[in-house]
């Protein structure tokens, strides 16, 4: 059973139980409908207490029934929360824990509510791209105010209860206390069973001063934070009828929001972003009660700008890390910018001194790899150049003890390689961090050949720990995410060379949503990086053409912010893109000496070139193996390439266009001359979903 009835005295005692956060799916409505019931037709019984077993009161929708009719039937969540709201004996709420979402509407839905300290509480519906709907727009806001449930509801964050206990009078809370809120509960039941009438928030006046200045003044705040997002207007407006219409009308108008909502594409592609992020966390052949190795300390080899933020990650997580560098000075420049990004953290408030002290107090620097071979884990992050990488792995084989695992840190190299430099390769595995590695949520974990299961359950679960969105890549050049960009990268050179202008580009492609085109990208990272990748390349991809364009902008010294010159100038100090004479000049002389007539071309092309350049060699990963899923590319491209999250990822978007398009439009890029034929022919998968009608997702 997922709800449970038990008799305390006169009290009936339901618990949800349903793990692991007691998500409301069908079974548990079910039975906590015909557990009130039960105690409604038991003259023994003065009230009834709900609560939640183990870790949650509830957080809401089973999301395993999520858009299945299960999710639907009755009783659905309404009718449950009218079961309750209309039940003749009080209905006591006993909230702890996590209070979300369907769980928040149910409690509201109670008499009374009993809140133990420290429980995280939220209408969370709005990150999903939706409203609440089951009563939280028109609820919470006859309970707590109009602007803090406004508040809740439009950003969709967790706020601690014994805070919103504090909001001068509220009703969302009867009774707060510090431990043991089901005995408290039932407690409170007793006390108030023969209170008459039973109180209902839906009878309670949705309290605003100054309504209309201040839903005029929320309009303009939530429709400038809402940019591609509808759903935060549409909140709003369904709370804004809690203080204008009668429930019953606001009821329904809440309704008919939150089924528009669920049918655009913005909220199709948040859901499907939330289920990606579960999934890729799941490997197929790697059990879910795979034993993993203790983590207790971790090693850094590189104190670079990577080897530093990567080793913030740990100390964030309270696990104390060794950072070796060669040289001296090297190191202390290491240590001086981890220092300078902490109190960074500390003068905007966001760290305190004592966290700060704590997370330093974890750090030890060294020269020497003998300090290093007791660490569970060490991840290297040196020069990408595989002499490099031999060197260092060959001298952590010696030193590490039995049992650590040896990371990567390498963004494009053959990790089965590196892992051949020792005489352990089951422990060696790729862990690419993207930079600023203390910022960045996405983790690429490269499985390499002989790469053992319990390594990556350990990763995988470590990940968690540090809050990065890890995907799992097979070994090939590039990975998932760097592989796909080459591509991504050579259509913005074509489209150079046809015509366009660094800025054309980069503005079409933001305007569709990325957080930034290819060549602010590129001047970010430094254009050398890319240089020294395809001159790497060359030989191995002799028959793969590229625009020069590249190549002449780095011959000419031009690497990006660092050099205050790339596709773009930059002002000393600053980071603001200007247009650049010198880069219109080199593209103009370029298509001169090539022979070639600039043509215009549409932002739309621009877009569709890029991105489908993405869908199509992810279409070739996923046939490789080296990407488990589809939505496991979204993630790479979500956490880690600042794909617009409204689109869903490449291969979401991909969907949402229809795949039968999507091949149209690649069979036009095939026809341009001054494009690759030869890439734009449709990879084997994309043309076997289109013949079956199917889609990735």
């Amino acid at each position: 059973m997922t709800a449970t009835y038990e008799v305390r005295g006169t009290v009936a005692v339901i618990t949800l139980s349903n793990p692991p956060v007691n998500g409301l799916g069908y079974d548990t409505r079910k039975g906590a409908a015909e557990g009130i019931e039960k105690a409604e037709n038991d003259a023994a019984i003065k009230a009834i207490v709900i609560t939640g077993a183990g870790k949650a009161f509830s957080g809401g929708a089973d999301i395993k029934e999520f858009g299945s009719p299960k999710a639907l039937a009755e009783p659905n969540l309404g009718s449950l929360i009218a079961i309750a709201e209309n039940c003749s004996k009080p209905v006591v709420a006993a909230i702890h824990s996590v209070c979300m979402g369907g769980g928040l509407e149910l409690a509201l839905g109670c008499h009374y509510r009993v809140a133990q300290k420290g429980t995280k509480v939220a209408l969370p519906e709005v990150k999903l791209g939706l409203l609440p709907g089951a009563g939280g727009t028109q609820r919470l806001p006859r309970a707590l105010g109009v602007e803090p449930a406004l508040n809740m509801i439009v950003s969709g964050e967790p706020v601690n209860a014994e805070l919103l206990a504090m909001v001068p009078g509220q009703k969302l809370f009867d009774k707060v206390v510090d431990e043991g809120v089901l005995d408290a509960a039932v407690a409170f039941a007793q006390e108030i069973a023969d209170a008459r009438p039973l109180p209902k928030v839906r009878d309670l006046k949705a309290r605003v001063a100054n309504p209309d200045a201040f839903f005029g003044f929320a309009k303009n705040m939530v429709a400038g934070m809402a940019k591609n997002f509808p759903a935060p207007l549409k909140c709003l407006e369904t709370v804004q009828n809690s203080a204008t219409m009668k429930f019953e009308d606001g009821i329904k108008a809440e309704r008919e929001g939150f089924v528009a909502l669920m049918q655009t594409p913005e909220s199709k592609a948040l859901r499907h972003a939330f289920f990606a992020e579960r999934a890729a966390s799941k490997i197929g052949d790697v059990p879910e009660d795979t034993p993993v190795r203790n983590i207790a300390k971790v090693a850094v080899i590189g104190a670079g700008t990577m080897g530093g933020g990567i080793s913030m990650n740990f100390l964030n997580a309270g696990i104390p890390v060794t950072i070796l560098e060669t040289k001296q000075d090297a190191l202390d420049r290491g240590i001086a910018t981890i220092k300078k990004n902490y109190e960074a953290q500390v003068k905007k408030g966001k760290l305190k001194e004592d966290k700060y002290a704590e997370r330093m107090a974890l750090l030890t620097p060294t020269l020497n790899y003998g300090d290093i071979g007791d660490a569970d884990l060490v991840i290297e992050a040196v020069f990408e150049e595989l002499g490099v990488k031999e060197m260092v792995f060959k001298q952590l084989d010696e030193v590490m003890k039995p049992g650590a695992i040896l990371a990567s840190n390498t963004s494009t190299l053959d990790l089965n390689k590196i892992a051949a430099f020792t005489k352990r390769p089951q422990d060696v595995v790729g862990l690419h961090f993207f930079s600023p590695a203390n910022v960045m949520k996405l983790l690429e974990v490269v499985r390499g050949e002989k790469t053992a299961k319990d390594v990556l359950a350990t990763v995988m679960q470590l990940a968690k720990k540090i809050r990065k969105t890890a995907v799992v890549s097979g070994v090939c050049d590039g990975f998932i995410g760097n592989r796909m960009i080459e591509q991504y990268s050579r259509q913005a050179g074509f489209l150079l060379d046809e015509g366009c202008t660094p800025a054309q580009v980069d503005k079409a492609v933001e305007k569709f949503g990325f957080a930034m085109g290819p060549f602010r990208m590129g001047d970010l990272a430094g254009n050398d990086i890319g240089w020294a990748i395809r001159k790497r390349r060359a030989v191995e991809r002799a028959n793969m053409h590229y625009s020069k364009t590249a190549d002449l902008l780095c011959e000419m010294g031009r690497f990006g912010q660092k050099t205050q010159a790339g596709w773009y100038d930059y002002a000393p100090g600053k980071r603001d893109a200007i247009p650049s004479q010198v880069v219109v000049d080199m593209l103009d002389k370029y298509r001169a000496d090539k022979g070639i007539v600039p043509r215009k071309v549409s932002d739309e092309e621009i877009v569709q070139r890029l991105v489908f350049a993405l869908v199509n060699e992810a279409a070739h990963l996923l046939e490789e193996g080296i990407a488990q899923r589809a939505s496991d590319v979204d993630m790479v491209y979500l956490t880690g390439y600042g794909f617009p999250l409204f689109r869903g990822g490449p291969m979401c978007y991909a969907d949402q266009v229809g795949l039968f398009n999507v091949v149209q439009a690649m069979k036009r890029f095939a026809k341009n001359p001054l494009d690759d034929a030869s890439f734009w022919e449709p990879a084997p998968l994309i043309k076997k979903l289109v013949a079956e009608g199917k889609s990735f997702t």
